[in-house]
């Protein structure tokens, strides 16, 4: 037994030296912050999985066809990563075709913004904030302490449309993540908590400075972005559409503020960068809403019934059919076929109840409760006169939603009710982003002349839903003020 001592004592000393090489290996430096963190990754694996990730981003998601703007957007964040903490990284900053109010960022550099919260913003310096804040995130390295936390496994195992709906707030954020093809994208886009939220926006205040910009800008495009925040919740009944960055502050975020005011102030002689013509030469013209350049993809069947607040996304090469209140949708061969109709509530029951009492069928099968974008519901099948039939019943505030499917290819039954059953969990209340009748919409610059009002502006603007809510918001004065005569506002056309 002794004999067995000294080797003993071997493999202990052996697993210390091994457990030495890890913690060496595993605890590096912040480079933004200076304070050690556990992870398990060189900077050339961050690169390189940088890299893969954009690439998927790339197949998945539409960029914006404009160069000029492109062009613009990334002289700003080059502006801001060349005062960042880690100023050799090759920085690339793409603008997403996409309506949906958002920005993320990936490992290594990538810096994303949808055209969708540009349309919100007002300034360059708020440009220049959010673009700051992505790029903090990428400086204090926070996607990869996710993965070395497990975190980035947790998200790649338990992201869904109503997962993502959850961690954002937004189901429309959720569908957004759920298109993306890069587990790495999807832990962006639903933030990453709000300890990295404030140090990101902490560093990105502080880049904004450095390049020249008013650090107050932070404030400015949370403000804005809270604004509409309340107009989803308190006058349109809807979920808020963004990521982390906006929705784990509080309005009036005092530890915020703090945070931006320990930054510092604008110098005076940087004052020339307080001029935004062009900003607004460049944002003249950015289609806000659907972009006629993306309804080839997904929605590329999508469906608005503005009326009635909901949008979905039928199968493709679908037909439709609508009336004021009811839509029909029907495949190419005649195999399948949805209709949507809608009733007031008259009680308070389960939707499940709703089906058996109010639709009269007792035998549906493979029954199961519905819970998406914040939408409660009931679905099934049962069969009438030979045919299968997808039933479903989705609640939307005071209204009823029934969604009758049929099915006349016995031999194609299942793959057809599945297209149906995406069909109905695609349901949705049409966000603000979205709330832009006609075809395609884009902003115009004009000056305020005497005798503005924002009512008389709204009754000549295409906007669908909410016309002088939508343009108080995108021009930042939601809920009320007017802006001084000879100052620049953004109109719709």
């Amino acid at each position: 037994m002794n004999k067995s001592i000294p080797a003993m004592r071997r493999v202990r000393a052996l697993s210390l030296v091994l457990a030495g090489v890890f913690v060496l290996e595993s605890c590096a430096v912040n480079p933004a912050t200076g304070q050690g963190n556990l992870v398990m990754m060189s900077e050339k694996r961050e690169l390189e999985i940088g890299l893969e990730e954009h690439n998927k981003v790339m197949q998945t998601m539409p960029v914006l066809q404009d160069p000029e703007l492109t062009a613009y957007v990334n002289e700003v964040g080059q502006r801001l990563a060349a005062v960042s903490h880690r100023p050799d990284l090759p920085f690339t900053f793409t603008v997403i075709d996409s309506p949906e109010i958002n920005a993320f960022a990936l490992p290594g550099g990538y810096v994303y913004i949808n055209r969708g919260l540009m349309a919100y913003l007002n300034s360059e310096a708020e440009l220049a904030a959010v673009l700051g804040h992505e790029i903090g995130h990428i400086t204090a390295r926070h996607a990869v302490q996710q993965q070395s936390s497990g975190r980035l496994a947790n998200i790649a195992t338990g992201v869904g449309g109503i997962v993502a709906a959850v961690a954002t707030g937004s189901g429309y954020i959720g569908s957004q993540i759920m298109d993306i093809g890069s587990i790495w994208a999807q832990a962006g886009l639903s933030g990453f908590g709000r300890e990295h939220e404030l140090e990101a926006d902490t560093l990105g205040a502080e880049y904004v400075l450095k390049a020249g910009y008013d650090p107050q800008a932070v404030i400015k495009v949370v403000t804005v972005l809270k604004n509409q925040e309340d107009f989803n919740t308190k006058v349109a009944n809807r979920q808020p559409s963004y990521h982390g960055l906006f929705a784990t502050h509080p309005r009036n975020d005092t530890r915020l503020q703090e945070a931006i005011a320990s930054v510092g102030a604008l110098p005076a002689s940087a004052a020339t960068l307080l001029d935004d013509s062009r900003f607004r030469a460049e944002m003249d013209g950015l289609v806000v809403g659907e972009s006629q350049a993306t309804t080839g993809t997904e929605a590329r069947n999508r469906y608005y019934q503005t009326l009635l607040g909901y949008t979905m996304v039928f199968p493709d090469g679908w037909t439709l059919n609508e009336t004021p209140t009811t839509v029909s949708g029907s495949s190419a061969g005649g195999t399948a076929s949805l209709r949507v109709e809608v009733q007031r509530m008259q009680e308070n029951k389960e939707p499940r109840l709703y089906i058996r009492d109010n639709l009269g069928i007792t035998n549906l099968q493979k029954s199961e409760p519905l819970e998406q974008f914040r939408l409660q519901g009931y679905t099934g099948t049962a069969e009438k006169d030979g045919r299968l039939q997808r039933i479903a019943v989705i609640y939307m505030g005071p209204r009823v939603f029934t969604f009758t499917g049929e099915i006349t290819d016995a031999a194609q039954a299942d793959a057809l009710d599945a297209q149906l059953l995406a069909a109905i969990r695609s349901f949705r209340a049409i966000q603000t982003n979205e709330r832009f009748a006609g075809n395609e919409s884009r902003i115009r610059y004009v000056q305020v002349g005497e005798g503005f009002s924002w009512a008389a502006l709204a009754r000549i603007s295409p906007v669908g839903n909410y016309p002088e809510e939508t343009l108080r918001l995108l021009n930042g004065y939601y809920p009320t003020g007017n802006p001084a005569t000879g100052s620049w506002i953004k109109i719709v056309e």
